[in-house]
């Protein structure tokens, strides 16, 4: 029998080479440039003086900078309390056999993380409205003594923003939920009724164990997709370029946005998404480590 390679060896980098050619262009280099273009004040190509790391530094010692830290932590926090619970408790609801009608259930809570944020947005804009809105119109419906006057967005920044995000991704993550719920042994659910355990004891001891390994992939979504929010404060509080009253609704993007293009500084820009980035590296290599603790 014939041995050995009956094609060139540089077939294989011949098949490469679109991927190889795309990534370079429009992930490889851009990445390089921005790193290089972080150590610089730069105001276009012939606007160049490098500073070393004045802009970094210049970071740690921007209130600012530390307000829409403190702001995208606080989207965090509430982001993981309410759209976790609420994917979980869907997805269980839509895995009791006993249900009529899923696949309508199922599309009504996912469809509206097909619209996409902009849309969200500006739909959250209309509905928060002063006595125009259909949240302040509804509640005054209700209640009539509700001020149909209340001033959503003005007083309840991070409310509204929060409650627009569990809308667009609550089903979203209740896809993933789903798909591991029905994953679930009934074997092992079927063992725990004949031992006596009630609900919540085959949840907390079958169904939750079953499901962490999906439970971290969406705790870590959920983290870096707020920690790059961007589009929903931005249109629902496009009149002051996404910060909101005070600065309650400046996030960390949106502060690079800032001083990217409103400001015209790209490299100091530059060095803000460097410091995101390497938040975001780090928080992703300590919970895979917090992860295989746990595996054991």
């Amino acid at each position: 029998m014939k041995s050995g390679r009956s094609y060139p060896a540089t077939t294989p980098w011949l098949f490469l080479a679109p991927y190889l050619l795309i990534f370079g262009t429009f992930m490889a280099w851009p990445l390089f440039r921005s790193l290089i273009l972080s150590f610089e004040q730069s105001y276009g190509a012939r606007h160049t003086l490098f500073v070393g790391t004045h802009n970094f530094r210049f970071i740690l010692g921007d209130p600012m900078f530390w307000s829409a830290v403190s702001n995208t932590l606080l989207f965090t926090a509430l982001a993981l309390v309410t759209q976790i619970p609420a994917a979980l408790g869907l997805a269980l609801l839509l895995n009791r056999p006993d249900l009529r009608g899923k696949r309508f259930f199922r599309l009504a809570f996912f469809s509206p993380s097909i619209v996409g944020l902009s849309f969200v947005a500006i739909i959250f804009s209309l509905l928060l409205q002063k006595r125009t809105g259909l949240v302040n119109a509804s509640l005054h419906s209700i209640f009539p003594m509700w001020d149909p006057d209340f001033a959503w967005r003005e007083q309840y920044v991070m409310t509204s923003i929060v409650g627009a995000s569990l809308w667009l991704a609550a089903g979203f993550y209740m896809i993933y939920f789903l798909a591991a719920l029905q994953n679930v042994p009934a074997e092992l659910m079927d063992a725990a009724s004949i031992d006596g355990a009630g609900p919540w004891q085959r949840f907390r001891h079958v169904v939750l164990p079953e499901i962490r390994p999906v439970l971290n992939i969406i705790v870590l979504l959920v983290i870096t997709g707020s920690f790059q929010l961007f589009e929903l404060p931005f249109l629902l509080y496009d009149d002051t370029f996404g910060s909101g009253p005070e600065n309650r609704a400046l996030t960390v993007v949106t502060y690079l946005y800032r001083t990217g293009f409103l400001s015209g500084d790209l490299g100091y820009a530059s060095a803000v998404g460097w410091v995101l980035t390497l938040f975001l590296v780090g928080f992703a290599l300590l919970q895979r480590r917090l992860i295989k603790k746990e595996e054991l």
